[in-house]
């Protein structure tokens, strides 16, 4: 027998070799990614990186007139949010990993630098450079795409900040990937993200960021909500609200209260949901809970089987309404109008005498990937006049439960929620009367709202013109 030639022998070693290569980035969840390739794409020249942390760091812009010697632009620079805190123990560990994949620079702590900061004299920083000339930085600017590790809540305040960027004209506004740590991570899970922190994370960081890259984008709606309350009540505005100047309020329909001589006004976005009623005094008890003793909640399991716990303490479950007027029905203290999508007219739509929470909803996920709303007939669509719910619609679709057992049985799709409204606008009037407060949140922030009795309260709910852009992972 013939021994091989020279030539036969170095293909069978190049085949060897590169079969050798595809087995070793082959692993149980995928194909692994070169950390070098990958480290190529998403980094910045250190000119960059440097002048961005400078500017970040000292609250003003870089005093350089020019960028440097240009560089080369990297083909998809990634910046990435997170928060270390988040994630139970692997916090701090995914911070050090993604430092290692991308340099330091270009993965910002939230507990040190918010994304304000970064939108201000991070990308001011760049539009500068770009300004004076330097193609590196333009071409950096309008190809920077933002990771954020972290919950919805994370998620939704470094989506807040990149909004001024329209507001400001300073476009392109950079898409948004998602790597959830939080409990419910609904964001992510509508986005095609996932619903937790991939037990194999390491290799899993790596795909996210690959993924951030090249994956398309959509658009989110997201929704402002303006309280108007009457001054001289204390109230204890979570992080997501603030406090504004009085607002004139649309005096277009018909109010059961008295409009109060001087008002309170708080403003916020929420991205996915605005609730009222006994979910949400659910969720305020369990914030606090969690505050006071934090040792009690290390993880997204242990979340859910404290606030199953106090679920059933504060009597969304077991307690019978009348037991308790705080339990009694929503219709008692408040009056629901809707604007429909293209109307400018207001509606008042009826509350069910049992409902004892009412959800505005603007995504299909909800409360760790559950959809209320339901997958509708289209039959039945077409007779209540709704279209099928997305999240870029303009619409919030509107929905009431009864109480925890009919929250439990919609949530695994046994029976559907009671479907109240699609409204691209909404107003709620409280009243007060036997409730001296009600309970509120929006996005997982729950706060204690107090009501009077001869004044109405009121809670309006906007479309932002501005649609996020979000990174499709899925």
């Amino acid at each position: 027998m013939d021994s091989p030639g020279p030539e036969k022998t170095v293909n069978t070693v190049a085949v060897k070799s590169s079969l050798l290569d595809s087995i070793k980035r082959c692993s149980l969840s995928g194909i692994s990614i070169p950390k070098e390739e990958l480290r190529m794409k998403i980094t910045m020249p250190e000119y960059l990186r440097l002048a961005i942390r400078d500017s970040i760091a000292s609250k003003r812009h870089s005093d350089a007139t020019t960028g440097g010697d240009g560089g080369k632009p990297a083909e998809c620079p990634l910046v990435v949010f997170i928060n270390s805190k988040s994630g139970g123990r692997h916090g701090p560990e995914l911070k050090a990993r993604l430092q290692d994949l991308m340099g330091e620079e270009q993965v910002f702590d939230l507990q040190n630098v918010r994304p304000n900061e970064f939108v201000e004299y991070g990308l001011g920083c760049l539009e500068k450079f770009a300004g004076n000339g330097d193609n590196c930085a333009k071409e950096t600017r309008e190809r920077l795409r933002i990771v954020v590790a972290g919950g919805d809540g994370t998620v939704g305040w470094v989506l807040g900040c990149l909004g001024v960027l329209h507001k400001e004209s300073r476009n392109p506004v950079p898409p948004t990937a998602v790597i959830p740590l939080g409990t419910g991570n609904d964001l992510s899970r509508s986005f095609g993200w996932g619903g937790s922190f991939p037990f194999s994370w390491r290799a899993a960081i790596k795909r996210t960021l690959d993924k951030a890259t090249h994956a398309p984008t959509s658009r989110l709606d997201s929704w402002n909500l303006l309280i108007s309350m009457p001054s001289g009540i204390n109230l204890e505005a979570p992080h997501s609200l603030k406090q504004i100047e009085e607002v004139v309020l649309d005096q277009n329909l018909e109010i059961q209260g008295k409009l109060p001589e001087k008002v309170s006004c708080y403003q916020g976005v929420f991205y996915n949901y605005f609730s009222i009623g006994m979910d949400a005094q659910v969720a305020y008890g369990f914030h606090h809970l969690r505050n006071e003793k934090p040792y009690l909640a290390q993880g997204p399991i242990s979340n859910k089987m404290i606030y199953s716990g106090y679920s059933c303490k504060q009597g969304w479950f077991f307690t019978p309404c009348m037991a308790d007027p705080g339990l009694r029905g929503l219709k008692n203290i408040l009056r629901l109008h809707v604007k429909r999508l293209n109307s400018s007219e207001w509606e008042l739509v009826p509350i069910p005498s049992s409902v004892r929470s009412i959800v505005a909803l603007n995504l299909h996920s909800y409360a760790s990937g559950r959809n209320p709303w339901g997958k509708l007939k289209p039959e039945y669509m077409e007779k209540r006049g709704f279209v099928e719910a997305n999240a870029d619609d303009g619409l919030l679709e509107v929905f009431g439960f009864k109480q925890g057992w009919h929250a439990s049985f919609v949530m695994v799709e046994l029976i559907s929620a009671k479907h109240m409204a699609q409204a691209a606008a909404i107003r709620f009037e409280l009243r007060g009367g036997a409730w001296k407060q009600a309970f509120m949140q929006m996005d997982g922030e729950p706060w204690k709202q107090p009501l009077k009795n001869e004044f109405s309260t009121f809670v309006d709910i906007e479309r932002v013109p501005f649609r996020s852009v979000m990174i499709n992972g899925g």
